[in-house]
């Protein structure tokens, strides 16, 4: 079997951290790992796979000097804007889990579950989409195939996890009473009704993103689609109650058949024995959970859904290394260009 070489881009950070933790898991057939992030990080030694890993400083210099089949980001956006298509000219498949590229034409964003024969057009480049997006379209696309998506209202509970270690810090010191130094208000015993920065039209940019990445994730671009996108006191897990009004004909039974055969999806939908998905449930684990499924009723065809996944796992790292492991999958890495 054919072996290759990764590297993870931001190694040190908290995605990072968990893309090395998601690698492990999987043992893709892999040679080499060589692990990237900034000259603050460089020279630190992470033991990974049970062999000491040197951090390399990320340059261009030192792109040059290691050959890399796989490069998974998540280094923010302008890390990704400078050194992605560096990796990329090389004949390098660059996995993002930044912004940097989700809107442009020319790189497919990808969910496995929903649209992995996207990965077969990119340009050396593939996007992993928002946290928040990713477990959502799990959800939507078994039911869009069945029944055609009309409209979706998004209502998101996400975690402090997602604005990173500063926001998971504010919270942690929160409860001590400590100020908020990534939020502009308190997130402990709180909740913000803003992620991200406020747009002209009153939506924040996380509300935006998850309006456009649903349409490009599912190829339709008729799907009426809304959202308000909530900061709650939670580690990790990001919930969202989902309203989604059908094209066709839907019963309660039909929609639990859809959502129970596809891919990546777990059901958790006995009220009477107050089983549903929580954010502490889901922690750590690679699926998107599944519960509160009833019809709504305000609409001739329409359900509610409450989605919760590891916004870590599922909704970064999981994500990305399925990309990877479907590129290998398809024979789809990257050419010189």
């Amino acid at each position: 079997m054919k072996k290759y070489n990764v590297a993870v881009v931001g190694a040190t950070g908290m995605v990072g951290n968990k893309f090395l933790e998601v690698l492990a898991e999987k043992n893709l057939p892999v040679e080499n790992y060589f692990l990237f992030a900034s000259s603050k990080s460089a020279g630190k030694v992470i033991d990974f796979m049970g062999k000491p890993h040197t951090v390399i400083e990320l340059t261009e210099e030192n792109i040059d000097k290691y050959p890399v089949d796989i490069a998974l980001f998540s280094a923010g956006g302008e890390t990704s804007k400078n050194f992605a298509p560096i990796f990329a000219k090389k004949g390098t498949l660059v996995i993002d889990n930044s912004s940097c590229w989700r809107r442009d034409e020319r790189v497919p964003l990808v969910v496995p579950e929903c649209n992995a024969n996207d990965i077969l057009w990119h340009n050396n480049i593939i996007a992993n989409p928002n946290c928040s997006t990713i477990q959502a379209v799990v959800a939507l696309k078994p039911l869009h195939e069945a029944f055609g998506i009309k409209r979706v209202i998004y209502s998101t509970y996400q975690a402090v996890s997602g604005a990173g270690a500063k926001g998971f810090n504010d919270l942690k010191g929160g409860i001590c009473g400590e100020a908020p130094q990534k939020f502009p208000y308190p997130i402990f015993g709180n909740c913000l009704p803003h992620i991200d920065v406020f747009m002209d039209n009153g939506y924040t940019k996380e509300e935006d993103k998850m309006i456009f990445e649903t349409k490009k994730i599912l190829g339709d671009e008729d799907i009426k689609v809304t959202a308000t996108c909530v900061r709650v006191p939670v580690y990790f897990g990001h919930s969202e109650s989902i309203n989604i009004e059908f094209n066709k004909p839907c019963t309660l039974e039909g929609v639990k058949e859809v959502l129970s055969k596809a891919e990546g999806i777990v059901i958790q939908d006995e009220p009477d024995k107050l089983l549903y998905p929580m954010p502490l449930t889901a922690e750590n684990k690679n699926d998107v959970f599944i519960g509160r499924i009833r019809l709504d009723d305000t609409v001739e065809s329409g359900v509610n859904l409450w989605v919760v996944a590891d916004n870590i796992r599922k909704g970064a790292a999981t994500n990305a290394v399925q990309i990877a492991e479907k590129a290998i999958e398809l024979g789809a890495l990257g050419k010189k260009i």
